[in-house]
């Protein structure tokens, strides 16, 4: 009786993985048929872009649909390149999913990418825009043709070939919300893969997030090792953990996978100021006036100020619009802990600043 179990089980199974295999080999197969094509703007339109109207629709692009060889859901990318260019450097423009085939691209969008690619503020120059689609990240088809567009740009957002981190947690300001003011890490100077963060912590846990408003990619960490997620669908990593509300000094290398997590005695104590500001000739007040920052009601050490315009030249931070105190540094975007006047690329920023080490970043931004 038994034998004759076993001898029906394995016929079940058999029948079963047959019925998968037919399942399988009934699915449709999606094959690419035509590409799409940009049909408006006309090749030869002139763009001259003005700041003042950054965030203004600069060009309405719109293209035929690409044609799969079953109905799918399509994604379009909408690229551009330098004159000539092969596209294997285009920068994306827009992109729209579910089969959208139009899209508004708005002046600071068109900026940045002839600013990122090579282009001059103020002087004219040709680039050339195709389209991409594809389904699921597979199957792409980029159109055959292309159109040539002559753009002018202002002065945008300088080159910053960095990543940033940010906290997130019920150990720090935003709590679990993964885009709500999180708390930014302060980037070494001297080595691009190091961030830091001093400051308070309530008692909880928290992790590191690239991107505002996404889970992926992430750092978690156990034991001083970094644990790294990169896509929301891999294992989330563990939670670094604060024992006790109070102040803490939070080091992770993302190159050495290494973090540091300890104390930070010197917090409780630390003088509170009223009012801390940038000053300089890259400021709009020049040395004259400080333009002031905004106090975290989290953290009373941590300061930001929105998107700013500044000028080439230098500044530095002080407070309580004096010269008792004042900090500075040697190197732009990041640093800290000199009195240098801290050089500055004339373009938009979101600056942050912490009082407890002198820590600043300055993020370029339309």
């Amino acid at each position: 009786m038994k034998n004759i179990y076993k001898v029906l089980i394995a016929f079940i199974g058999v029948l079963a993985v047959s019925c998968n295999a037919d399942a399988v080999d009934e699915r449709p197969v999606l094959n690419v048929v035509s590409a799409p094509e940009i049909t408006a703007p006309a090749t030869g339109q002139n763009y001259v872009l003005d700041v003042e109207k950054a965030a203004e629709e600069a060009a309405k692009f719109t293209w035929s649909a690409a044609e799969y060889s079953t109905n799918v859901a399509v994604k379009y990318t909408l690229l551009i390149d330098k004159k000539g260019g092969d596209f294997s450097a285009a920068k994306t423009l827009q992109t729209t999913t579910n089969s959208i085939t139009e899209v508004s691209v708005l002046a600071r969008e068109l900026n940045q990418a002839a600013i990122d690619l090579g282009g001059k503020p103020e002087e004219a120059a040709q680039y050339d825009v195709k389209i991409k689609s594809d389904v699921s990240g597979g199957f792409p088809q980029v159109s055959k043709g292309l159109i040539t567009i002559t753009v002018t740009p202002y002065t945008g957002k300088v080159p910053y070939d960095f990543n940033d981190w940010y906290l997130v947690g019920d150990a720090t300001v935003s709590g679990w919300d993964n885009n709500k003011g999180n708390q930014i890490l302060f980037r070494s100077a001297a080595n691009a893969n190091e961030y830091k963060f001093t400051g308070f912590f309530k008692k909880g846990v928290f992790k590191a997030i690239k991107n505002l408003g996404s889970w992926a990619p992430m750092y978690g960490g156990k034991d001083g090792s970094l644990a790294y997620r990169a896509t929301e669908g891999d294992q989330d990593p563990a939670s670094f953990e604060i024992p006790a509300d109070g102040y803490y000094t939070f080091v992770m290398d993302v190159q050495k996978l290494t973090y540091t997590l300890a104390p930070y005695a010197a917090g409780a104590g630390a003088t509170v100021y009223n009012t801390i500001g940038i000053i300089g000739d890259a400021t709009a007040k020049g040395w004259d006036a400080s333009t002031p920052m905004v106090k975290s009601a989290f953290n009373a050490h941590i300061w930001t100020l929105g998107v700013t315009s500044l000028n080439d030249g230098g500044m530095k931070f002080r407070a309580n619009d004096a010269w008792d105190v004042s900090w500075g540094g040697k190197t732009a975007f990041s640093g800290g802990g000199t009195g240098d006047n801290i050089p500055v690329a004339k373009s938009k920023y979101v600056i942050y600043f912490n009082d407890l080490d002198g820590s600043y970043l300055m993020i370029p931004n339309q």
